[in-house]
């Protein structure tokens, strides 16, 4: 079978987004006024006579979009409802319909110019759509410059203040963000608590905040000694903020697409070289009970083995520093550097450092639409980190049993809906998070049957090769495994990812020399078969698919057997 060369599509494009930031911070009000400039290019074949931001903070308000969307939803996400009623009687309503105006979050636009040209804008929610005075012509460059404020919510979801676990500021898509335009056009979604997705640039981000606080997160900071603990600032480096009390953080974050902090007074810090790697920095609470510092403390060594396996399987992390930092809700991917919520086991810790490190891998080099296609990014991510996991703690035969156990009770819950599902239009929570983690990470696990375990190493290793640092969808990584099996596979990816079909066989007893193989279920695979015999031998089978136009190779087809004969039905 022929295939075309692979890389980067001949038509691909994608924009870039230079920020320049700096804001001031308040932490007793939680609010902070910025000034941002970004420099736009366009790339795309198109003129642009109108661009969009994200106002991610406003999904924080009551009566937005998201506070209806959780009050509405038929199981919403535990985090972010809770009991005003009694144990008894439970009565669970939307955290952030209780916000009070000092706990809700906004951004609020205070002024825009392109090319120092004052322009019209116009706020909805948690958009906002801006009509350019001069339309950005293919190949041309504009620079938009805003000042805008903000107010930080009480923590209800990833972003906020005083999360429960008490990390002062957890500062994630906390500025007005360009939202991402590609050849399907913009992805001005409104925020509704799903996942992110952004065009690259380089970030220049200066933090003036109480110098009492440690920040962490994107980014190279560029001035440690200033800032750092245990250091001296001299009378000559004290600017007029520093005099009343802050200092300045300032951070450079080349060619990402997203830039998170989190802040707080009693982080410890840990700095660990990892062995031809980045430099990991790890902050958490000082009042974290001794257990769980330990287990903070036990990072290092686990960080200098997830990197390796990750470069083994992918490809090497290209950025010389990675932040694990106490915060937000649970864990959340950055660029640079992920929130974890802290006070955790030792394997709970190292499960969640794990996940959110793959994501690098997955959505943050290889930067997928996560809100269009969630499994293209979480699926892949849970599958590798599921198997370093296995590799640390368990040495099962089977690390993915429990991503088949939670696929098979959706899949006969009659709520299954298609992989290909927008992130924000699941009917149920749980079918989102089943079908793009777990039956995510199956696409996975299954393909390494269909096209064998080394190929599909292979195949992961093209992939990052060719689009890291880009926006691939679910067809390009088909194609990588298509050219790199010398299989066709978008049967596999039609019937997994855009239908709720299943796979089902059966087995007829054996009549004499002949087993007969029942297709029950729609979806067809190839089958490997082993027969053991009474003497206590066996032989092995292995029957591809026509559709395939390629089998896995060093099998032969079960033609080869002189002692069995193998028939397959459709029913």
């Amino acid at each position: 079978m022929a295939f075309v060369s692979l890389g980067a599509k001949a038509q691909y494009w994608q924009q870039k987004t230079d920020y320049v930031m700096d804001i001031d911070m308040d932490v007793k009000t939680h609010q902070y006024q910025g000034t941002q400039k970004i420099t736009y290019q366009n790339n795309s074949p198109e003129s642009l006579e109108t661009v969009y931001y994200h106002l991610y903070n406003n999904a924080f308000q009551a009566g937005s979009a998201m506070d209806l969307k959780i009050q509405n939803a038929l199981d919403p996400n535990r985090k972010v409802i809770t009991n005003v009623g009694t144990k008894e009687k439970p009565e669970w309503v939307s955290k952030i319909s209780l916000l009070t105006p000092e706990e809700e979050g906004y951004l609020k636009i205070k002024s825009l110019k392109q090319d120092g040209v004052t322009v019209s804008f116009i706020e909805e929610g948690t958009v906002l759509e801006v009509k350019l005075n001069q339309p950005i012509a293919s190949g041309a460059s504009t620079v938009l410059e805003m000042e805008f404020e903000g107010q930080i919510p009480l923590q209800v979801r990833r972003s906020g203040r005083d999360n429960k676990e008490g990390v002062a500021l957890s500062m994630t898509q906390w500025y007005p963000k360009l939202a991402a335009y590609d050849d399907e056009g913009w992805h001005a979604n409104p925020y509704l608590g799903a996942e992110f997705y952004a065009d690259w640039g380089d970030y220049e981000v200066n933090i003036t905040i109480d110098k009492k606080y440690t920040v962490g997160g994107s980014g190279y900071l560029q001035n440690p000694n200033e800032v750092g603990r245990g250091y001296e600032t001299s009378k000559k480096e004290l600017d007029k903020k520093v005099r009343k009390g802050k200092l300045t953080w300032r951070f450079k974050a080349p060619n990402v697409h997203d830039f998170s902090w989190a802040a707080d007074k009693k982080y410890e810090h840990i700095r660990h070289q990892v062995p031809n790697g980045p430099v990991v920095h790890l902050l958490f609470k000082k009042d974290l009970e001794n257990d769980k510092k330990e287990s903070w403390k036990k990072l290092p060594t686990v960080m200098n083995q997830l990197f390796d396996f990750y470069k083994e399987r992918m490809g090497a992390y290209p950025y010389k520093q990675y932040t694990v930092v106490q915060g937000g809700d649970g864990g959340m991917e950055y660029a640079m550097c992920t929130l974890i919520t802290g006070d955790r086991s030792y394997r709970s810790l190292v499960g969640v450092v794990a996940h959110e490190l793959a994501h690098t891998w997955f959505q943050f080099l290889l930067a997928s639409n996560e809100t269009k296609h969630p499994w293209l990014d979480e699926g892949f991510t849970t599958y590798i980190s599921t198997l370093i996991e296995n590799q640390l703690f368990d040495n099962k035969e089977q690390p993915f049993d429990g991503s088949y156990k939670s696929y098979k009770l959706l899949a006969k819950s009659g709520k299954e809906q298609p992989m290909t599902t927008h992130g924000d239009a699941f009917d149920i929570s749980t079918g989102y998070g089943i079908s793009s983690y777990s039956k995510g990470s199956l696409f996975l696990d299954q393909l390494a049957y269909i096209v064998g375990d080394e190929v599909l190493q292979t195949v992961l290793k093209s992939y990052f090769k060719a689009f890291a640092f880009k926006h691939p969808k679910p067809e390009d990584f088909i194609r990588i495994a298509e050219k790199d099996s010398g299989m066709e596979l978008d049967w596999y990816l039609n019937f997994w990812t855009q239908t709720t079909k299943t796979i089902d066989y059966e087995v007829f007893p054996l009549l004499a020399t002949k087993i007969t193989i029942n297709q029950r279920g729609v979806i067809p695979m190839p089958l490997d078969v082993r027969v053991t015999y009474t003497d206590g031998t066996h032989q092995d089978f292995y029957i591809p698919l026509d559709i395939m136009r390629g089998q896995k190779k060093s099998l032969s087809r079960c033609g080869s057997s002189k002692r069995l004969e193998m028939e397959t039905a459709n029913v």
